[in-house]
């Protein structure tokens, strides 16, 4: 069984679920999904320890075991996300030619969108072509923040 745990962050709670030593989701909000038991692993607090290095400025690489559920494409642009550097952005077009899919463009936003992982797997580095912040699952309001954490640590 999944173990979950809340953790609160500057932008929010998040939760993260450990399912068997690799995290599955990071996603705003503490509702706990059926299948999954609230505690602490190692792991969970490795990802709390992490996540708050990161929004005190200290951390700007993450050192987590990632499975992320999804379909072959996704799994591929959110391997894409994971070389956008901190600090920086990339458009939804330069991910879909990174992935060899450069007419791809409407589906990188999707994958974004159903990005699991949120914050580790950096789908709030990506921005539209124009440099406008699109959609956010945590809310524009939290990507703006991201951006100016990373931009002012970087």
């Amino acid at each position: 069984m999944d173990v979950c745990m809340c953790i609160n962050t500057p932008l929010g709670d998040l939760l993260a679920v450990d399912g068997g030593g690799a995290l599955t989701q990071l996603i705003f909000g503490c509702d706990i999904p059926a299948g999954c038991r609230a505690g602490q692993t190692p792991l969970l607090a490795q990802t709390a320890q992490q996540l708050e290095e990161y929004f005190a400025g200290t951390r700007q690489v993450f050192d987590l075991p990632l499975r992320p559920e999804g379909t072959p494409f996704r799994q591929k642009v959110w391997q894409a996300l994971l070389t956008i550097p901190y600090g920086q952005t990339r458009s939804y077009r330069d991910i879909a030619a990174q992935i060899g899919a450069p007419r791809a463009v409407r589906a990188v936003g999707g994958a974004n969108h159903h990005n699991p992982i949120s914050i580790i797997i950096p789908c709030h580095r990506v921005i539209g072509a124009d440099g406008s912040l699109r959609g956010y699952g945590g809310g524009t309001a939290i990507k703006t923040a991201l951006l100016a954490l990373e931009r002012e640590h970087a």
